[in-house]
């Protein structure tokens, strides 16, 4: 069972975050981000992930905590449910379209933290989310969870669909990284024998 439990308390946030792997899509989540929440049950779903999430944040100040807080335990998530990594298939692309809104996002499972994120979201808000959270959050991720993450806005000009092309595309290419390859034999995908 690939699974992990991560409890993070600061003087800003407390998280705490369940995830699953091999799951059914299953999410229960509650960040007191009501955008945030759309997001991670569509990130959930779309990466057959089963994702429990409870944050309570400063949110009176704003939301920047509790979304950076919850992107650096989901990293934390990621990288101990991976384990050693034995058997993954490493890597993991998709281009997801969202209506007019067309995004990449491609995957590497590397053990190294790298972030290149190339959008151009021309809303400062969709509703009350700060839209330039959203690289705060993949940030936190991709720090935590130790991979290699590009993610491209290739077309779009509605705010809420770029994001949401943005998560679900993390999804599935997340899914596609993580998922066992059975000709790999229980190997690290890697000539250095570890990731």
């Amino acid at each position: 069972m690939r699974t992990s439990t991560i409890q993070r308390k600061t003087a800003e946030t407390r998280v705490e975050l369940t995830l699953r792997l091999d799951g059914s899509g299953k999410a229960d989540i509650a960040t007191g981000v009501g955008f945030l929440d759309h997001m991670l049950t569509l990130f959930a779903s779309h990466g057959r992930f089963d994702l429990s999430v409870a944050c309570q944040g400063d949110t009176a100040v704003d939301d920047h905590h509790s979304v950076e807080d919850i992107g650096i335990a989901l990293g934390q998530a990621f990288r101990a449910a991976l384990g050693d990594k034995r058997g993954i298939r490493r890597y993991g692309d998709v281009t997801l379209p969202m209506d007019e809104a067309l995004v990449l996002c491609a995957v590497d499972l590397s053990g190294r933290s790298c972030l290149r994120c190339a959008l151009s979201i021309p809303t400062e808000k969709v509703g009350t989310f700060d839209t330039e959270l959203v690289a705060e959050f993949l940030a936190a991720f991709a720090r935590e969870a130790a991979l290699t993450l590009h993610v491209r806005q290739l077309d779009g000009t509605n705010s809420h669909h770029i994001i949401e092309a943005v998560f679900k595309a993390l999804a599935r290419a997340l899914r596609a990284a993580a998922a066992i390859d059975p000709a790999a034999a229980g190997a690290v995908p890697s000539t250095k024998g570890l990731l």
